[in-house]
């Protein structure tokens, strides 16, 4: 009861969850490989997610941008912040991806973030994760999968899709 009126309580749950698809293309276009499995939304992607609905909270909060990958092969966790092992070369180091916003329940629902890496040097890609910096920065989702083996003159193209949703 409040101030006399009995209010009805409702609980909303929201949340965020998301799928991360990776292409690989040989040197003429050809799909080659593609695998698709859901993310992990870390914890500091939550409070940097949490800092970005508020202009009045101290501190700078950054939308997220960036895609990186590595060679790490220790599964995702809420604490990750960093990946494994981030690739630093081979035309494959972190790099703004294209935004966008598309729709899975309701309009506008999921932020879409993709990347198309030109490799210049074979590597055995493991892991992935979305940030808001070049370089550092924090981390919003990350996961792991089995090795992408990638060669001179492939291309790999990484996806990224997070939901903000009811359950």
């Amino acid at each position: 009861m409040k101030g006399g009126i009995k209010m009805k309580e409702k609980q909303e749950q929201v949340g965020m969850r998301g799928f991360i698809k990776i292409d690989r293309f040989d040197k003429s276009g050809v799909l080659i490989e593609s695998v698709e499995t859901p993310n992990t939304v870390v914890n500091a992607g939550f409070t940097e997610v949490a800092g970005l609905f508020c202009s009045d909270v101290a501190g700078s909060y950054t939308a997220f941008d960036y895609i990186g990958v590595g060679t790490g092969t220790a599964a995702a966790t809420y604490t990750n912040t960093t990946l494994g092992t981030e690739i630093t070369d081979s035309g494959l180091a972190r790099a703004a991806s294209t935004g966008t916003l598309t729709t899975e329940n309701v309009a506008n629902d999921t932020a879409q973030f993709v990347k198309q890496f030109s490799v210049t040097a074979s590597q055995a890609v493991t892991e992935s994760a979305v940030f808001n910096a070049s370089s550092v920065g924090k981390m919003l989702c990350r996961q792991t999968f089995s090795a992408i083996n990638v060669a001179n003159g492939d291309t790999l193209q990484i996806t990224w899709k997070v939901t903000v949703s009811r359950p």
